[in-house]
């Protein structure tokens, strides 16, 4: 194509165009003189296209087709005076009455949204408009400037002939949401969203980020589940957007929202709370949240928002990173649990090996049914199992009080109003008692203590359960310098290397000090039953200083090591680039009545795999799979976006294809590229040819 060897080496795309214009702009394209040339919808004349004109030329067409504005309504270059200083938009539409007016003003050069919405907010102050679009021909954004301060994100522009309350008071239900969600169609993030208005609005807002971002998801989350869990609702509006009601209108139907979500998932937010955003800053956050699909077929969505504002907020103070998504779901699919297993993570933090267990779980289940999952899978209403598994047999433990909300919220969607993360310091254990004694607590959190001590192997110690699985990434950062928490673990004890003797002995004298993820490897164990299996994410050293052989002959003593998988080096970027492994162990049976699910043995095989594709970049940013050009059109923007409209990170820890596309489909070229085997897949088959239990089980 001759607009592809024109946008060859640019910064400009045109995959939010229309195949249609494309096709019509390459028809009329002519070359002279090594030079592309075409006749310019506004202009009426021949005009080199390079790049940004190709870009210009194509949002100049949209505007005469798709909204109807006649070529003589737009101007494009449009002079804009600053004193002395004249600069020129892109593109203006003119206003209908008064052509000397501008009503509309367009900004395509600028690559980031936040630059271009600058550029738009000086050009409307000087204009006069009271509309923007920026786009940079992948993402678009409409805006609507309600003063010279605020500009508030609009789902559209108006056509010719229609007005901006018209636009705005277009019913609003889940089927259009699900056409028009910015994340699936525009490449962009839940945390790109709330990046962008905290530079607009909250920084400067006098709230309190976190809380009033998860106040916002909350309401939106049970918007959407009210609309996909009542059929007969499935056409009707969504309440979370601007339908053309005042702010003050607005913030009071939000508010009616967010009291509905508290009470059908109470536990997470005080009775007594509500939105405390004011109302002209709280309309503009909803412009930006309102084509935003956050459930869908797991939750991922909101995940990456919540992992963004507790990072921020107070996590990487304490050394509790949270783990890449793909990085869980090699972990769950190297565990495989099942729906009769019961599973914890004791250092949750929102909770992702139990969320993405539970996804793994239900699509066995569904499965088994004969029946598929869709991209609303969230919200659907599914086996009476289902739901059955995540109230009896996942648990989720964290010390950190607004790391266990957000996990609470994901497991109550997931739960249908009932979960099992409890507010509890996992190491120090003989404190339980006390916390259940508070009647606050238990208010709160009684349902999953209750369920947690049915799985107790005495029931007058919280010490050790009977677990099948426990997955966790325990902080690595920090110190426990608590005797009285010490002096509970063998791996407490000072060690020392004996002449003669093969293994490091353990002495009587404890540390003063101990890195908490030593403590997590002995904790996770208690909470494993004989044969159990577990996954945590370990920094390196443990595996090879000389420092941590008694902590490696801990583990080999109790346990079949049954893999190491070396995470690359920008894993828990930007955070820190510590680097880490996962390891992978199977509890050693030494219980006859238990059956034969890991007889000790003294010589096996050790399945070792380190991680080639980084998923993230050195900025920590991920790193997600882009389409070749000749691949791109309506149905297949710049970014490859998976069968839920995610965008895939690059990585090699499983079968990209299998995971992100063969549920539903996918086109052939995609599954050439992504059909092979990643490290998962390659630990299975080593599972099977070494007669694991839990393979044979699963």
């Amino acid at each position: 194509m001759k607009i592809e060897k024109i946008l060859r080496s640019s910064a400009h795309h045109i995959a939010r165009f229309g195949a249609h214009l494309v096709e019509k702009l390459e028809k009329s394209l002519s070359e002279k003189g090594g030079r592309f040339y075409a006749g310019c919808v506004v202009r009426k004349k021949q005009v080199r296209m390079t790049p940004e004109e190709i870009v210009r030329q194509l949002f100049a067409m949209e505007l005469t087709e798709k909204y109807g504005y006649p070529p003589e309504r737009l101007s494009l270059e449009h002079p804009v005076h600053f004193g002395r200083e004249v600069k020129k938009a892109d593109i203006a539409v003119m206003d209908e009455n008064n052509r000397d007016t501008v009503y509309i003003v367009a900004e395509i050069k600028k690559p980031s949204a936040r630059d271009g919405k600058q550029q738009l907010r000086s050009y409307c102050n000087a204009t006069g408009a009271t509309m923007a679009i920026w786009t940079n021909g992948r993402q678009t954004a409409f805006y609507h400037r309600k003063d010279p301060n605020y500009f508030e994100e609009i789902r559209d522009i108006p056509k010719a002939g229609q007005s901006l309350r018209d636009i705005l008071q277009i019913r609003w239900t889940l089927d259009d949401l699900v056409k028009q969600d910015k994340l699936a169609h525009e490449g962009v993030s839940l945390k790109d969203v709330i990046e962008n208005l905290e530079d607009e609005v909250l920084a400067n807002a006098g709230v309190d980020t976190f809380e009033e971002v998860f106040k916002l998801i909350y309401a939106k989350l049970y918007d959407e589940w009210f609309a996909g869990s009542h059929p007969d609702n499935r056409g009707g509006n969504l309440r979370f957007h601007n339908a053309g009601e005042t702010d003050e209108e607005l913030k009071k139907k939000i508010a009616e929202l967010f009291d509905s979500a508290k009470a059908k998932w109470p536990g997470v937010f005080p009775e007594d709370s509500g939105i405390e955003l004011g109302a002209s800053h709280l309309a503009i956050c909803i412009g930006s949240l309102e084509r935003v699909k956050l459930l869908n077929s797991n939750l991922d969505v909101v995940d990456d928002a919540f992992e963004y504002l507790i990072n921020k907020e107070s996590k990487g103070e304490k050394g509790q990173y949270f783990t890449p998504r793909y990085v869980i779901d090699m972990c769950v699919k190297m565990l495989d649990p099942g729906e009769k297993e019961n599973l914890i993570d004791p250092a949750a933090g929102s909770s992702g090996f139990p969320i993405h267990a539970i996804f793994h779980v239900w699509k066995k289940i569904l499965a088994r049914k004969g029946k598929k999952q869709s991209h609303l899978f969230t919200i659907e209403r599914k086996p009476p199992e289902c739901e059955e598994y995540v109230q009896k047999r996942v648990f989720a433990l964290d010390f950190d009080k607004r790391a266990v909300r957000v996990s609470r919220a994901l497991n109550l969607i997931a739960g249908d109003g009932q979960t099992n993360v409890l507010l509890l310091n996992t190491l120090d254990y003989e404190r339980w008692k006390d916390r259940a004694d508070e009647q606050e607590w238990r208010d709160i959190y009684g349902h999953g203590e209750r369920g947690l001590r049915k799985l107790r192997e005495n029931k007058e110690s919280a010490r050790d359960h009977r677990f099948d699985i426990v997955m966790a990434n325990p902080p690595f950062a920090g110190d426990i310098r608590e005797g009285n928490i010490i002096r509970r673990y063998e791996l407490g004890r000072k060690y020392a290397r004996r002449k003669g003797v093969k293994t490091p002995t353990r002495l009587k004298e404890w540390h003063e000090k101990i890195s908490r993820h030593i403590l997590f490897i002995e904790r996770n164990l208690q909470f494993l039953k004989p044969g159990g299996r577990m996954a945590i994410v370990l920094p390196q050293g443990i595996f090879n200083n000389a420092t941590n052989e008694g902590e490696r002959s801990f583990i080999a003593e109790r346990c079949r090591i049954l893999a190491v998988v070396g995470l690359h080096g920008n894993t828990f970027k930007p955070h820190t680039g510590t680097k880490t492994s996962v390891l992978f162990v199977q509890k050693w049976n030494d219980d006859p009545k238990a059956g034969p699910l890991c007889p000790r043995k003294e010589d096996y095989n050790i399945f070792f795999a380190t991680m080639q594709k980084p998923g993230k970049d050195n900025s920590g940013d991920k790193i997600h799979i882009r389409r070749p050009e000749s691949e791109i059109n309506d149905d297949a923007p710049g970014f490859l976006l998976d069968s839920s409209g995610h965008l895939v990170p690059d990585h090699d820890l499983f079968n990209l294809w299998s995971h992100h596309f063969a549920d539903n489909g996918g086109d052939a070229a995609v599954k050439k590229r992504l059909d092979s085997p990643g490290i998962a897949e390659a630990f299975l088959e080593f599972a099977k040819k070494e007669g694991l239990s839990f393979i044979k089980k699963c």
